[in-house]
This record gives structure tokens, sequence and C-alpha cells, in this order.
């Protein structure tokens, strides 16, 4: 740790601290995570799903993990400085965003998800905390000490992600969930975007459920049979709810933007999409990416959507027809479940 010098607390949390610090050697600014339990061997730390995750996920849009130090006893993550999380972004927003500017936010989320997914691990605590950025015009997903593997066995714990962004079959207790959970939170993170308002803020398990079913309607059992029998099990009885209509909650988001965010938000997680980036959403004409990318759209990466694709004459003339913002919403308070200060939890 002789090769950095610390600035000032960023944050504290469950299992570590956060500094500000800076490296001696390049002048940059880093953030270090003190773990708060002791590390007897390099084992035990390379052990960590933390570590285990960051090793291996080398991408634009994840946190990069500049090293891990073990030193008298005590681990050291040193990561990239980010200035702020996606929570604060929105919290100090005194108007809603541009659909440009949420379309450039969710294109990033989703392209580092994707590479998450593909390298085998789902987040399982994907939420704005969790979100790191310099602005809106770039973001990294962060806080990987609950991923786990994809082709790890069930059963998992049933307690992950913060309880407004937790897909249903989580909230019902299910233990052999997989990556759709992801999706589900990428879902409810996109509708707070756009209002800068949680979209089901329950104050409990299922007085979320309950909120889900009032903007989804309740499930049909045809439609998700696993559902009911997950809510049998816990003697859970299903509310009778009509569907909301998205377009009405949230005036200000596109035709294109309801239609991906519904299908995000399924009850069935066999139904969410996996590659939410082919969505006509993301086909506007609209420069998408990291500012990097941007600046190399001439030159997009493999495996990347096209930065630019026309725009259909009949998304235009939605997109033209777009009314004005009828709810005045106010800029989110605080979580039900406060935020840490610090950028990375």
């Amino acid at each position: 740790m002789n090769r950095y010098t610390t600035i000032r607390q960023l944050g504290d949390g469950t299992y570590g601290s956060v500094i500000l610090g800076r490296s001696l050697e390049s002048g940059e600014l880093v953030a270090i995570k003190k773990m708060k339990r002791k590390f007897y061997s390099w084992e035990e730390c390379m052990n960590l799903r933390e570590v285990k995750s960051l090793k291996k996920l080398n991408h634009a849009n994840v946190i990069k993990l500049k090293e891990v130090i073990r030193e008298n006893d005590h681990l050291y993550f040193i990561f990239e400085y980010m200035k702020e999380n996606l929570y604060q972004l929105m919290k100090d927003r005194t108007r809603l965003f541009p659909e440009s500017a949420v379309r450039n936010i969710m294109f990033q989320i989703l392209q580092g998800l994707a590479f998450i997914h593909k390298h085998g691990f789902f987040h399982r605590d994907m939420k704005p905390e969790n979100l790191l950025c310099m602005g809106p015009e770039l973001v990294k997903i962060a806080d990987f000490g609950l991923a786990r593997e994809i082709r790890s066995r069930p059963p998992y714990t049933d307690y992950v992600s913060t309880r407004w962004y937790r897909a249903p079959e989580v909230l019902l207790r299910s233990t052999s969930y997989s990556s759709p959970i992801d999706q589900w939170a990428v879902g409810c993170i996109m509708a707070e975007l756009y209002t800068l308002r949680p979209l089901f803020p329950g104050s409990s398990e299922v007085d979320t459920i309950f909120k889900i079913c009032q903007v989804l309607g309740t499930p049909k059992k045809n439609d998700w049979p696993e559902g009911y029998q997950l809510a049998s099990a816990m003697n859970f009885r299903w509310p009778q709810c009509v569907p909301s209509n998205l377009k009405t909650l949230i005036p200000n988001a596109s035709p294109e933007a309801i239609h991906l965010m519904t299908d995000l938000l399924q009850w069935d997680p066999k139904k969410r999409p996996a590659s939410a980036l082919r969505y006509s959403y993301f086909h506007v004409g609209q420069a998408l990416g990291t500012p990097q990318q941007i600046l190399e759209q001439g030159r997009p990466q493999p495996g990347l959507v096209p930065l630019q694709a026309p725009l259909q004459s009949q998304q235009t003339l939605l997109l033209q027809q777009q009314q004005p913002l009828l709810l005045k919403l106010q800029p989110i308070k605080s979580h039900q479940e406060p935020p840490l200060p610090n950028n990375i939890t």
C-alpha cells in the first residue's frame, strides 16, 4: 500500500470501507476498498466472488479492478475511480433526462451486462447505487460481491439485491433463479431513469409484489405456473389487479422504450429478452456508447450493436407525435433502503 496515498473516506459498508486514494507512481485517482475481515492466505482472497468475477471481466462498462493487495492480513481492492453512482446522478437532477441520455445510459448498462452474462456470471445486485458514473456519458457496473457463476448449481440464497429491483421469482423465494433476475432489475432502472422515481418502491417483499401487480396486473396461472407454485409454497395469495398502461405511468418514454421495458418486466423469467440491445429502441441514428466508443464510431468494437442505424419513417412519426410530459415528477429523495455514500459498496 506504500504506492498509494489516501485522501479521504468515501463510505463505509457491511463488508468494507472505501477510500479515495492516489497512485504515487502515476498520480491517478483510485478507489481503495479495504475489507473488514482479515485474510490469512492468498488462496482465501482468491476465493472471494468479487475477485473471481472481476479477474475475468475486462470491459468498458464494467468497473476495472486494477490490483489486489494483501498486507498485514488486510485485503485491499484498488479500483478505477468514478465520481458518483447512478442513484446520486438521478437524485441531483432538477429536470428529467432527455430520452437520448436515457438511451445512452441504458445502452452502456446492457453492454456491460451482456458481457458479464456471456462470460458466465450474473450480478444479482443490479441497482442505481451499483452503477458508477462520470456524469450520464459514462456508466460502469460495479460491486460484484453477490455475483454468481451461471453454471453454478442452485440452491441460491433468496436474499439478493435491493428489494425495489428484486425480480418476482426472488421475492417469491425461488432458489433456482438465474441471469434473468438482472434483466428485471435493468427494466426497473430504465423506468426510474425516465421518471426519477422508483417503479416498485415496496416497504416489504409482499408489498413489492403488490406494487408489481398494480403495474403489470396479476399474472395468469397459465402464463407463469412456476410463480403460482412458489406463491403456494409460501402461502401467498395473489391480489386481483388489472394491468396499468406503462405509457400513462411514463409519458415521456417513446413507444420503443415502452416496448423494451414491457419485455424486460415479464413475470416469467424465461420470457425476458437476453438480447435487449437488438431492440429498435437502440436503432435511432444516435451515436451510443462510452465517449471513447462514440469518438471511434467509425470503427465500432466487435460484437457491439451498430452505433448508427436508419430511423424508420413510422418511428419518426411516432417520435414526432410524442406528447409533452403530463405528470409533475419530483426527483427521488431517498431509497427505502438508503444507499451508502461510497461509490463501491
